[in-house]
């Protein structure tokens, strides 16, 4: 009889805890369990730890076999405690000595062959083994790049049970095969994605206007909506976002990396500081915007979209229900996804971009003489933007079509760039962020109410008043058209906004 132990990290949503794995080798017909609410994946790991094992050089004992994975009340999922399990009862069986498993997590997934597969979320993991002093981990030799992002911690990769087994002193007889895994992608085939380009603000011919309004709400962190016929621009000025919008620091990088990490898409991407940017499709169920799945949710496109842009192209075309979704995570910067193993925590801190036709047909726009749509559809449509969405974004901006006279003019020959757009809206944010250091707010969409009326003088509120006196702004739209205002303030230069940054604030919000 003989127990042994080993340490791994679990993850629920992007909180982690650490789970102790202890193996028990005890008398009786051959039997291996795995006990401590495992799902079927982790139940599975029976045979293949067996299997991995007796690759090895391993004699599997013909007794029975337990490992129990501690906390028993905390829901364990997927295939990352495989290479755990196995050193647990490698241990039990004195193949490897105990002691050299003391202060290290092991996490990787094995194949029947003794080969140890590369595993999604391993930057949560570190990062939480960091924070509880664990002195080494080891990790599929196919996940390195990505431990290696994490300083502070002795990581060691392994590409079979044999080399793990070699490494903790013991002594094994195995074969590599010819190819080894170097990548794992998720579900949907992320390992095969590329990097998207970027375009260049450049490209964009006309749209003056609405290139100023992105440039506010890059500037202050403001959700925007654009509205206007097809093929005026909104999707190729949207995808433009990213390219103008302030480089991520060293924490958000970190923050948007460990989300990839979970999702699969880390390998992809890599550590960049340019924001994430997510377009999902107006089919797009709910699950898929704000995560979901059996067991414990996943992230959705919100998560992803996590200190960069969510881009709803044809946002009426969304479900109403898939639209409401988003009114908690406007406001609160993470989303809560309860299933029956439990609750995941996101975070969701990103900015929204909204395009929409003016009707179904989308031709209302000028005089209206090609629109086929009758006025009950026009209104039906729009309709679909609920008055709490609406409330919610602060800029609202028509983009009208583009003349055939503007392509030839010499003033669109030479359009303002990305980089002299991202100059400015850099300048503003470090405006914004020294003003805020106080209170830890990095850009004006995230400043109170009572701080910005206790900051701005009686004349400079005159035109929200009289706003919201005629019902043309709610108390929410008040607060924030004064947010655009001293947006408006930082990018022009002023110490606090005036009677004109309040007006034209107002107007931004109302201009559809």
């Amino acid at each position: 009889m003989a127990i042994g132990g080993a340490l791994s990290v679990g993850l629920i949503g992007l909180k982690a805890f650490t789970v102790t794995m202890q193996a028990f080798i005890s008398p009786g017909l051959p039997y291996f369990s795995i006990i401590g609410l495992p799902d079927t994946s982790l139940s599975e790991a029976r045979e293949r730890v067996k299997s991995a094992c007796q690759a090895s050089g391993f004699t599997w004992p013909q007794t029975r076999v337990t490992v129990n994975l501690s906390p028993a009340s905390m829901p364990k999922r997927g295939s990352s405690y495989d290479l755990a399990i196995a050193a647990a009862v490698l241990s039990a069986a004195g193949t490897i000595p105990p002691e050299s498993l003391l202060s290290t997590v092991v996490v990787g997934e094995v194949n029947l062959d003794g080969t140890v597969l590369p595993v999604n979320g391993l930057l949560p993991i570190l990062l939480h083994a960091r924070e509880q002093g664990v002195e080494r981990v080891i990790v599929p030799q196919a996940n390195m790049d990505e431990a290696e992002l994490i300083d502070g911690l002795d990581t060691r990769g392994v590409r079979h049970v044999g080399e793990l087994i070699e490494m903790m002193g013991g002594e094994a007889s195995y074969r590599l095969p010819d190819e080894i895994p170097t990548s794992r992608g998720g579900e949907d085939g992320a390992s095969q994605l590329v990097s998207p380009v970027i375009g260049d603000m450049s490209e964009v011919v006309g749209q003056e206007y609405a290139k100023w309004a992105m440039e506010v709400a890059a500037a202050g962190g403001h959700h925007l909506l654009m509205t206007g016929p097809p093929g005026s621009g909104k999707t190729m000025l949207a995808s433009r976002m990213p390219g103008i919008m302030c480089p991520l620091s060293e924490s958000e990088q970190l923050e948007v990396a460990t989300v990839r990490s979970l999702c699969g898409t880390l390998p992809a991407y890599g550590i960049s500081d340019v924001p994430p940017f997510e377009a999902p499709h107006h089919t797009s169920s709910t699950a898929a915007l704000v995560g979901g799945g059996t067991g414990v949710a996943m992230p959705g496109a919100i998560t992803k979209a996590h200190r960069g842009v969510l881009f709803m192209d044809e946002a009426p075309e969304f479900s109403a229900r898939s639209l409401q979704t988003l009114r908690e995570p406007l406001e609160s910067g993470y989303v809560a996804v309860s299933r029956s193993k439990g609750t995941a925590y996101y975070p969701a801190a990103f900015q929204l971009v909204m395009a929409a036709n003016p009707c179904p047909c989308g031709m209302s726009y000028g005089t209206g003489e090609r629109c086929t749509c009758t006025q009950r559809e026009r209104q039906r449509y729009f309709a679909r933007l609920s008055g709490p969405i609406l409330d919610r974004i602060d800029i609202q901006v028509e983009v009208p079509p583009v003349s055939g006279m503007l392509l030839g003019q010499e003033t669109f020959k030479r359009r303002t760039g990305s980089a002299e757009i991202r100059a400015r809206v850099v300048a503003a944010r470090d405006t914004a962020r020294e003003r805020f250091a106080d209170m830890g707010w990095i850009c004006n969409a995230q400043a109170s109410g009572t701080w910005m009326r206790e900051h701005l003088s009686h004349k400079a509120l005159e035109p929200v008043s009289r706003a919201l006196e005629s019902q043309r702004l709610s108390l929410r739209g008040a607060d924030r058209a004064m947010r655009l205002a001293w947006t408006l303030a930082d990018l022009k230069g002023l110490t606090s906004p005036g009677h004109d940054e309040i007006s034209q604030g107002i107007a931004l919000r109302t201009h559809v």
